[in-house]
């Protein structure tokens, strides 16, 4: 793998790591995943130093790095057949750059695509953890008139209900119940202020600490509780 290579992969890695962080909730989680993101982008500094020409070259290669930069493809869509997961990816006149820009990777759970130098700028996309395994060696792209279309080629022909684990997960946790019907509201609502108030700073403990104040000399006064 080529130094170009090696850099695609970890600014993969690096944008994988930015969408995990925003889905993390637990503290160590996220600053684990901070760390991580550190130690990437660390990696990228090297690799493109090792990269940079000298001389004459260099020049060059400042003012093309100065005039391209790489974006996230955000503007997908997915469908499937019997065989196949397709990926739809909209980018304005992609079909009019050389097909070699296109450059997609297939694994068993993941797919990449980085196509090179449209509109003086890269995209690229990153998909792990696929909700099931593709045959990677039989999928392939096609580029299309404004897309480029990803055909994943599935092992079995089971449908699939959503593109990623990751999906499939989020989807579970959001038709759990999050309060018993039955529970006292109050008790839910303590356990939010204890909640807020452990992982708040200084500003909001003090926040909590007058509203609670407050709230008890009115029910000492036979007023209702104040709304937090």
């Amino acid at each position: 793998m080529d130094l170009t290579e090696q850099i695609n992969q970890l600014e993969a890695d690096l944008q994988e790591l930015g969408f995990l962080l925003e889905k993390a909730e637990r503290k160590r989680v996220q600053e684990l995943l901070k760390a991580e993101q550190k130690k990437v982008e660390k990696e990228i500094t090297v690799k493109r130093q090792q990269k940079e020409p000298t001389g004459q070259e260099r020049g060059r290669s400042i003012s093309t790095l100065q005039s391209t930069y790489t974006v996230k493809i955000t503007n997908y869509a997915w469908d499937q057949s019997e065989k196949f997961v397709k990926i739809y990816l909209t980018l304005k006149d992609v079909h009019k750059i050389p097909s070699e820009n296109v450059e997609a990777n297939f694994t068993e759970r993941s797919f990449s695509v980085l196509v090179k130098d449209l509109e003086k700028k890269n995209h690229q996309m990153t998909i792990l953890n696929l909700l099931h395994p593709i045959d990677e060696k039989n999928s392939y792209t096609k580029i299309k008139t404004d897309m480029v279309l990803l055909m994943c080629k599935k092992q079995t022909t089971q449908k699939w209900e959503f593109l990623t684990q990751v999906e499939k997960l989020s989807k579970e946790k959001s038709n759990k119940p999050n309060h018993d019907d039955n529970a006292d509201p109050s008790e839910g609502l303590m356990n939010m202020l204890k909640k807020i108030y452990s992982e708040g700073d200084d500003e909001m403990k003090r926040t909590i600490n007058k509203a609670w104040t407050e709230s008890q000399e009115k029910k000492v006064k036979g007023e209702d509780m104040i709304d937090f």
